[in-house]
């Protein structure tokens, strides 16, 4: 298996999102999170927040577009038949309310081959409005050989 490389360093236009209280009700219901801060405004601004907050891993949802846009990119070539996702990592800080933007980018930071598998290392940096960094994320897949 031949890894291209040529696409490490690429950087992706920014995708904005618009958090709305409503999507963040439903991520919190879906993966069973009963915080009330995820849910009322509040119970949010009683805990010193702008307006209800998302939790944590709503990253995953505000950061979807621009990583599509990194995952398809036929420069980047991965083989989706062969695709296994290996790990994430994040770097948290200022916390995302209902009523925020979020831009993100992402970069191919690595691509590499390890015996008969190919690795795809992406970073991506969320921003809200105010441009404070909300997170940094490390999102690695790895394509198995044939």
């Amino acid at each position: 298996m031949a890894v291209d490389t040529s696409a490490k360093g690429k950087i992706f236009p920014p995708h904005e999102y618009d958090v709305g209280k409503e999507k963040i009700r439903e991520y919190a219901e879906a993966v069973g999170e009963d915080n009330p801060v995820y849910f009322e405004r509040e119970a949010a601004r009683a805990a010193g927040f702008r307006d209800v907050t998302a939790p944590p891993m709503f990253a995953v949802v505000y950061s979807r577009g621009a990583l599509g846009l990194a995952l398809f990119d036929p420069e980047v070539g991965i083989n989706f038949e062969m695709l296994v996702h290996a790990g994430q990592e994040f770097a948290w800080g200022e916390t995302v309310c209902a009523g925020d933007t979020i831009t993100t980018t992402i970069e191919v930071k690595d691509i590499y081959e390890k015996g008969p598998m190919g690795f795809y290392v992406f970073e991506s940096v969320s921003a809200n409005q105010e441009d404070q960094e909300v997170v940094r994320g490390t999102w690695s897949n790895i394509v198995r050989g044939e």
